[in-house]
């Protein structure tokens, strides 16, 4: 029975704009239903908070929080947000609609994957997440059910309900967010998530894709629980025989329990994997899983297949290989022939010709001749099939990549593989080994594989502290490590551009590659003075004495201020920068001119109410006369003159 049927929003017309027309999915806070747009007439998803839980709160800001962290985020490979809006009890957003299946479909479909189909699929949900961890945000529900593969192969993540900012505090008391199968030890054990735990989410996703099934499982969420805890993940190679080393290094080296030691964040592990698929040759990728389910040879439906949407590169190894052409025997084993390295069989001798034996010295001359020339046709095919058709592997020890290959191209020789592997004793970065070994015999034309030092496995942080940012880089990957996330902070003691600290700290080991977090100086802080109202010389001079540089705006504006004064400057007054940095002044043109009006003849305290309230200060003048008059004789300035507004009016009193 279609469940949708008795759904009360189906119909409905939502906030006057949004026309549901069925429901998709029911999750734990929200169902997702499919509606038309009827401003715009486009179809999109819209996902309604469960009015239930739309009076909580601590939901709805959660809720809310997903709008507005993933409208930030625009990149191809995450699921846009439209719009987020409130229809009475309904809480709602408006969100891309990707036509298609999800990845959990997908493995209930087929099992497992092969190796190209399954690093198809993690690429992109990688660069998603890389993109969402550069802009400080963590996914923290990384699980097939919201990676999006759409009918046209383009695979977008979904539901970041969950999303916090990286720096973002986010230890919970007595709930652990996230899925149980997915979660990283950390968020289990202290309920803490930075970039790490959706690394070790997508780490899980890869065994499952391999294996079909999840690395640890139990009658019991806790049982879940304690195995992340206290249990490695397998390698996918202990439930696939003959699966590729290298997705058993990267899925270890992603779901690591120690946070530190995987990759910092997304974009990292999106490296680990495009290294991994580079050492993996054409049979390793198309490795088809006992686990996996797929259709024989011959048998096609025309029905509507959800899981053609994995990339085609993911079935190449489930295809038929064409026949080859022609006929009549000539098929592969035609291909195959070596007769071009053998001389042709010497021609039957001829038989002797009945009669008279007479000696015949042409005869004679040209079997000399076709002798010597088969000895030597015979000789050059053995030296060609013994010695012509090789050369030696040449030294590349101790060279560095770009040399090595450089001199096997020289040598006629082509790069197979590049593997890389840690050394205690090779620099990093240099040859440690060839396979075929230097010196060792090998085809001309053919290929070899080079194994480059990463250097040591553990490696200590250098001591980078007051050097110029680049150089720190340049220093931490010469030490073996990455130069990680960069932030700022004022200091009295380290030059602007330059190293405060960096986390880990100076001298502390960490696994080679790890990424270094690094503060780097603002210079020293300098609270901005006040200098309204000073004159333009006097105001710069105050600035540049506190560390600061000055720059005048072109246009200068009226003000209650003196003509030539400073009238407004930016940053305020008290606000913190840092030495070396700017601050704006805008000159006064002075007061705004205003008319005087005319006093005379009036009294004095009309006069004087007439005045100020044309914004002018009022000096009484009543010489010897006036000490007990009332009247206005004269102003300082005649009645319909215009003064700076704020100036001082005389009045004389008789």
């Amino acid at each position: 029975m279609d469940t949708t049927l008795q759904d009360p929003l189906v119909g409905q017309l939502l906030d006057s704009r949004y026309r549901i027309e069925g429901r998709i999915a029911v999750g734990g806070m929200a169902t997702v239903y499919r509606a038309v747009d009827t401003r715009l007439d486009r179809v999109l998803a819209l996902k309604v908070m469960h009015p239930t839980l739309a009076a909580d709160a601590s939901f709805v800001e959660r809720f809310i929080r997903e709008a507005k962290s993933v409208a930030r985020l625009s990149h191809p490979n995450v699921v846009g947000v439209f719009d987020q809006g409130t229809d009475g009890a309904y809480v709602y957003l408006a969100m891309e609609y990707v036509a298609g299946c999800t990845l959990r479909d997908v493995l209930r479909e087929r099992g497992a994957l092969q190796p190209r189909a399954a690093l198809d699929i993690l690429e992109p949900v990688l660069a998603a997440l890389g993109a969402a961890h550069r802009a400080g945000f963590v996914h923290r529900d990384m699980k097939p059910e919201n990676v999006l593969i759409g009918d046209d192969g383009r695979v977008k993540v979904a539901d970041f309900g969950l999303v916090r900012a990286v720096d973002t505090v986010t230890n919970t008391t007595g709930t652990v967010l996230g899925t149980v199968s997915y979660l990283a030890p950390e968020q289990i054990e202290h309920g803490t998530a930075d970039t790490r735990v959706d690394v070790y989410a997508c780490g899980v996703v890869l065994y499952e894709m391999l294996t079909g099934a999840k690395p640890h499982s139990g009658d019991s969420p806790a049982q879940v629980l304690y195995q992340h805890l206290n249990e490695d993940v397998p390698a996918p190679s202990a439930a696939v025989p003959g699966l590729a080393f290298v997705l058993d290094e990267l899925v270890a080296s992603a779901t690591a329990r120690t946070p530190e030691v995987r990759p910092h964040d997304a974009v990292a592990l999106l490296a680990q994997l495009r290294e991994a698929r580079a050492a993996l040759s054409e049979e390793q990728l198309d490795t088809v899983p006992p686990q996996a389910r797929v259709a024989e040879h011959g048998e096609h439906d025309n029905s509507e297949d959800r899981t053609s949407v994995i990339p085609r590169a993911a079935h190449s190894a489930q295809l038929p290989l064409p026949a080859p052409d022609g006929g009549g025997g000539e098929g592969q084993d035609a291909l195959n022939r070596t007769s071009v390295l053998t001389p042709p069989p010497p021609a039957p001798p001829a038989r002797a010709r009945s009669g008279r034996g007479r000696f015949d010295p042409r005869r004679r001359t040209v079997a000399v001749v076709a002798a010597v020339l088969l000895a030597l046709g015979l000789g050059a095919g053995v030296w060609y099939i013994n010695s012509g058709q090789f050369t030696e592997v040449p030294p590349l020890l101790a060279k560095t990549e770009a040399q090595a290959k450089k001199r096997l191209e020289e040598a006629g020789l082509d790069v197979k593989d590049v593997k890389r592997e840690y050394s205690d004793t090779d620099k990093r970065g240099t040859v440690m080994g060839t396979d075929p070994a230097p010196g060792e015999r090998i085809r001309q034309n053919d290929q070899v594989t080079l194994t480059i030092s990463r250097g040591p496995e553990k490696v200590k942080v250098p001591d980078v502290k007051g050097i110029p940012l680049a150089e720190a880089k340049k220093e931490l990957k010469n030490a073996g490590l990455a130069p990680g996330m960069v932030t700022k902070a004022f200091s009295d003691d380290i030059a602007k551009g330059s190293v405060v600290s960096t986390d880990p700290r100076a001298g502390f080991t960490r696994k080679a590659d790890s990424a270094v977090a690094l503060v780097v100086s603002k210079g020293r802080e300098v609270e901005v003075p006040d200098v309204v109202g000073e004159s333009e010389a006097d105001a710069v001079a105050d600035l540049e004495d506190a560390g600061l540089k000055v720059r005048i705006a072109s246009a200068r504006v009226t003000s209650d201020e003196d003509k030539g004064a400073v009238a407004k400057q930016d940053p305020m007054e008290g606000e913190s920068l840092a030495e070396g940095d700017t601050v704006t002044l805008t000159i006064s043109k002075g007061p705004p001119m205003v008319e005087v009006p005319d006093v005379t003849g009036m009294s004095v305290d009309d006069a004087v109410a007439k005045l100020e309230a044309k914004g002018f200060s009022v000096d009484k003048d009543r010489g010897l006369l006036g000490l007990f008059g009332d009247t206005v004789k004269d102003q300082s300035v005649d009645g319909g003159d215009e003064a700076p507004k704020g100036s001082t009016i005389t009045i004389e009193i008789r």
